[in-house]
């Protein structure tokens, strides 16, 4: 295959094989990322990468929102009314071009990041050689 991106080949491999958990914790990651970047983008004066990059952050997040099962009890619907939060907060600083907010969502993303990693972590110690329990 000539011309194919190898580290696009590398991203759909992991995308493919990773176990719910895994692909949760790289929303996460790509939120917390594009994040970062939006705010040092608002920060520098360059206001159409900050508004690209929040635009994917929103995408995340609608996606994290999208994923939630009711079924599960209360904490699905907290976190729903966490996401719907953090996304009002992206749209005022896409808005507002304000750094501070991008970087109050960007916290509360890694901390709800590293808990998460921390379940998924858990539950993969809890796995056999043959996959789920």
């Amino acid at each position: 295959m000539l011309g194919s991106n190898p580290y696009a080949k590398y991203r759909e491999m992991q995308v493919t094989t990773a176990t719910p958990g895994q692909l949760l914790l790289m929303l996460y990651d790509g939120a917390i990322r594009f994040l970062r970047e939006a705010e040092e983008a608002l920060k520098g004066g360059r206001l159409e990468d900050g508004h690209r990059l929040l635009l994917k952050a929103e995408d995340v997040v609608a996606e994290l929102m999208s994923t939630l099962n009711f079924e599960a009890g209360p904490i699905a619907q907290n976190l729903y009314r966490l996401y719907d939060y953090m996304q009002r907060r992206l749209i005022e600083a896409n808005v507002k071009k304000d750094a501070s907010l991008v970087q109050e969502v960007a916290e509360l993303l890694s901390g709800l990041r590293e808990a998460w990693g921390q379940a998924v972590q858990a539950a993969g110690a809890g796995r056999t050689a043959g996959g789920e329990k």
